[in-house]
């Protein structure tokens, strides 16, 4: 087959299926397998591929017309600029997330070198997006998840300039908190499991084939954040931040916990989508 009888194929079988972006998807297959974007398909669209790359490009696009995630079939995905490694057992990193990496750079502006933590670290996206937007932090990564923890260790290992290291912990456990001095931390960021128990199974194929240990906040949605509130914020030096993402339905529950516990300089973000994605206060 050609190039473009091969786009044609997977846009419509990824159709037929229901993906929401089918051509957005097979284009980026597209260039993943051939190296073609948009343009190299109008120029070279007439042309074929070798056969095994072609059975190469067929068997990634029945993985994704089955609904596994296009970032799984890929093994990694930019974040922020950075590449970073995915795959089953880890959270995919998305786009909405750079709103938290954002909001908490921006509170940390004053400070060339903050010490902080990255709570459910998953791939390291955080803490590696917020390091190039202040590259000369020190941040732990806490991840439970071995599975996830073994990405996290691929993806700081591949950009070891930044002062980032990884550590394994449950961040529901007093013990795990205990691990870090009383008032020795300038930041604590967060994206953890905040969707509802009830909720996982009416969610998207796609992300019902993430780890469901990164995606479970409990009966309400809201249990992680009590944990951090109650206890890593002593961890906080005075004045210093959290930041958290949220879903988008629960930014008035998580502003309202962050003033009960003694947060000002509340702010509610947004996404590219206008939709609540981040909570971010200071002590």
């Amino acid at each position: 087959m050609t190039y473009r009888e091969l786009y044609l194929r997977a846009r419509r079988a990824f159709s037929d299926r229901g993906i929401d972006s089918p051509g957005q998807d097979s284009l980026v297959l597209l260039e993943a397998f051939f190296g073609l974007d948009r343009s190299g398909l109008a120029l070279r669209g007439q042309e074929s591929p070798s056969p095994e790359r072609e059975a190469d490009f067929l068997r990634a696009v029945e993985e994704r017309a089955a609904r596994r995630p296009l970032q799984y079939i890929l093994g990694e995905w930019d974040f922020m600029g950075l590449s970073l490694k995915v795959g089953e057992g880890v959270l995919v990193p998305r786009e909405d997330t750079a709103v938290l990496v954002e909001a908490l750079a921006e509170r940390l502006k004053e400070n060339s070198a903050p010490v902080g933590v990255d709570l459910c670290a998953g791939s390291g996206a955080v803490a590696l997006g917020l390091c190039t937007l202040i590259p000369h932090g020190k941040i732990t990564c806490l991840e439970l998840s071995k599975q996830a923890f073994s990405y996290l260790e691929q993806n700081l290992a591949a950009y070891p300039q930044y002062g980032v290291k990884a550590k394994e912990g449950d961040v529901l456990r007093e013990e795990t908190a205990e691990g870090f001095l009383p008032q020795s931390l300038d930041f604590i960021a967060s994206n953890p499991p905040y969707i509802p128990s009830g909720e996982l199974p009416r969610l998207q194929p796609e992300v019902q084939k993430e780890p469901a240990l990164a995606l479970d906040g409990g009966e309400d949605g809201l249990l992680f954040y009590r944990a951090i509130c109650s206890l890593w914020l002593p961890r906080l030096k005075p004045g210093g931040v959290l930041a958290v993402e949220i879903g988008e339905e629960q930014g008035k529950a998580v502003s309202a916990l962050f003033s009960s516990y003694g947060l000002t300089h509340i702010e509610l973000r947004q996404d590219w989508a206008g939709l609540d994605r981040c909570v971010v206060g200071s002590c």
